[in-house]
């Protein structure tokens, strides 16, 4: 008997318990109270439980109702979810959204966009994947992910598309207790290289056998960007950082920005959306990526 309770039935158990009478619960749900008492006597009959007393002048709840209370409602919410994520899917949305995005790519932007997409997209559960270099074109040529936001990494991956998103600002750091650390003129490549530097390393196999902005012999390869962070911080070496993360660290004095060469002030890194040319995103995932691109702008 228990496979042919109806969501009818959960609705009018659950609008009964919540306006305290038969004749409130029928006003909510447009429904004649003689309906609901019998709807509710019915569920009581197929469940074996009873759900209210009736003594008073107002039914309440059983021990029992009330402990139903909370799987009925449960359900009756479970339900409501699938009913719209189905039609979302109907209207052609993705059921999920998948995305690997560098970790160079500043956090604010990312989180900006991501409280905006739950609110616009409340049924498309949103998965993000941080990842270092190869590890976002990985991602997407595995179809871990829909898309990816990737940094300025030359592949020959011919079944990637990429569209430029926007430039990310990055700096050249040490701590201030470091050598490199002094007044004076810019630093040539030929000082920097007889100092260690911390750089990114790639987890994936795409990029092997290349290196980018790696000026020293001496370096430490982290595949984690906190790790680097926490490593300049320690003065344990030079590299190079998103400004955003490292902001207040300059401004309190904690890293100091190195001057390269003829390099201007302010280095930018390139930042693309890279997906499979055989599955473009969807329309939850353009909303995303024009998202991104309206906070960045």
């Amino acid at each position: 008997m228990l496979d042919g309770v109806s969501f009818d039935q959960l609705r009018m158990f659950i609008a009964a318990a919540e306006t305290g009478s038969f004749s409130a619960a029928g006003r909510r749900l447009s429904r004649a109270q003689s309906v609901v008492s019998q709807t509710i006597a019915n569920l009581e009959a197929q469940i074996g439980v009873p759900l209210f007393t009736r003594e008073g002048r107002y039914p309440a709840l059983t021990e029992a109702g009330r402990l139903l209370l909370a799987d009925a409602r449960g359900v009756v919410a479970g339900l409501s979810v699938l009913k719209a994520r189905a039609k979302s899917m109907s209207a052609g949305i993705e059921p999920e959204l998948a995305v690997a995005v560098d970790v160079m790519f500043p956090m604010t932007v990312l989180t900006q966009a991501a409280a905006a997409f739950g609110e616009a997209h409340p049924n498309t559960p949103l998965r993000l994947y941080v990842e270092v270099l190869g590890g976002v074109a990985k991602a997407v040529l595995d179809s871990v992910c829909q898309f990816g936001i990737i940094g300025p990494l030359p592949l020959e991956a011919p079944a990637l598309v990429v569209e430029q998103l926007l430039l990310v600002p990055t700096v050249v750091v040490a701590s201030r207790t470091h050598p490199l650390a002094r007044p004076g003129p810019a630093l040539d490549e030929c000082e920097l290289g007889q100092h260690l530097q911390l750089v990114l390393t790639d987890r994936s196999e795409l990029s092997k056998g290349r290196d980018f902005f790696v000026l020293s012999a001496r370096n430490w390869r982290l595949a984690d960007l906190s790790a680097k962070h926490a490593f300049l911080l320690a003065g344990l070496g030079w590299g190079t950082m998103p400004r955003e993360m490292v902001a207040r660290d300059l401004e309190e004095g904690r890293l100091v920005e190195l001057p390269i060469g003829d390099a201007p002030r302010e280095r930018v890194m390139s930042m693309s959306t890279t997906y499979r040319a055989d599955s473009p995103p969807g329309p939850a995932g353009r909303w995303f990526l024009n998202k991104l691109k309206q906070i960045a702008g």
